[in-house]
């Protein structure tokens, strides 16, 4: 671990500590919201952890391939999150946090670095054209997620097949990430990985950034267990809804942690890989992490997730991929802009304390 500098190696030591804790919480029969609250916290920095080990991989990958693995990964604490929620029956929530790391994302990470970027930078500018094609990849992904539900509004005859309509887009999903994957080797912009450089850090050798990361999937997938446990006795014990435990507590959780080093990069005035690194997440999650799970829900759970969300989730989604691409248009960004998309989630996030 020698390659390893301080803070890198404190961020280790303190999932390891976080995760043990959680263990021992959970098979000693603690308060189930104890259990929450630290496994939560483990969560989120093992979310982090994940970050920094596909983040150096990337010397030795390139950046394209480099982009390929965290569209595989870097939503690995939600992905098993979900899928023990989805085996506890708890759709909701995961319909929830699905929608939720999107708006964390694209509203809360987006919204805090060009908070503080502007603070600090003043009016911020970016090369718009890879953002642009981003976002236009989001509002195509959301529109596939928002369908299924507008089917079953207005009653058409597809209404009555809801799972197979979720299924096919699922399908249609997965095949324009592949379709995107030959971009990414090439470095284009769906793919666009921040050089290691931009984090003045010294690399890790590949053996220690491989076994890290295999090392914190293994614990990942321990505590997302041990997390949606006591998630439905804590939601009953502070009397709140599943779509506020899914939208706010599992979606930061388990995918925004990570991305602070995108707010890091807006304060550096690095708003061009900052703003890759947020909207990525978001297209990773619509195009990747939300199709596999439907998939796998109708093969390892006992309750199939469909695409068909409550109404206001779909609005909440249809009027962040608006806004994300309203924002990106001008290649421009300052702390009021910043402080405007924080205020937006924060209204959402209230609007679904009571369901």
């Amino acid at each position: 671990m020698s390659a390893l500098l301080k803070s890198e190696w404190t961020v280790i030591v303190a999932a390891l500590v976080a995760s043990i804790l959680t263990a021992v919480l959970t098979f000693t029969h603690a308060s189930a919201v104890l259990i929450f609250l630290i496994s939560a916290i483990a969560l989120a920095i093992l979310a982090m952890v994940v970050g920094h080990a596909t983040e150096r991989l990337g010397n030795y990958i390139g950046p394209g391939a480099t982009g390929i693995l965290q569209a595989s990964i870097a939503s690995m604490p939600e992905l098993f999150v979900s899928f023990f929620a989805l085996r506890a029956g708890l759709v909701t929530v995961v319909q929830s946090a699905i929608v939720g790391s999107i708006l964390a994302n694209s509203l809360l990470v987006m919204g805090l670095a060009f908070l503080f970027g502007g603070w600090k930078n003043g009016t911020q500018r970016f090369q718009s054209e890879q953002p642009r094609a981003i976002v236009i990849m989001i509002v195509l992904a959301v529109s596939a997620l928002v369908l299924p539900t507008i089917v079953d509004a207005i009653h058409t005859p597809a209404e009555a097949h809801e799972e197979t309509l979720s299924i096919a887009s699922a399908l249609v999903l997965l095949a324009v990430f592949f379709a995107s994957i030959p971009f990414s080797l090439r470095g284009g912009p769906v793919g666009e990985a921040v050089p290691a450089a931009e984090f003045e850090e010294k690399p890790w050798s590949l053996a220690h950034a491989v076994s890290i990361l295999v090392a914190a999937g293994i614990t990942i997938a321990f505590v997302s267990d041990w997390f949606v446990e006591a998630l439905e006795p804590t939601i009953e014990s502070w009397h709140i809804s599943q779509a506020f435990a899914g939208l706010v507590i599992v979606a930061i959780a388990g995918n925004a942690v990570e991305n602070v080093v995108g707010i890091r990069l807006a304060i550096k005035n690095r708003m061009d890989y900052a703003i890759s690194i947020v909207m990525n997440s978001s297209l990773q999650i619509a195009l990747a992490l939300t199709p596999i799970l439907v998939l796998l829900s109708y093969f390892f759970t006992p309750v199939a997730l469909t695409l068909v969300l409550p109404p206001l989730l779909v609005v909440a989604l249809a009027l962040t991929a608006i806004l994300s691409a309203l924002i990106v248009y001008d290649g421009e960004s300052n702390w009021l802009e910043g402080l405007a998309l924080v205020g937006l989630y924060v209204m959402i996030a209230i609007s679904f304390w009571w369901g």
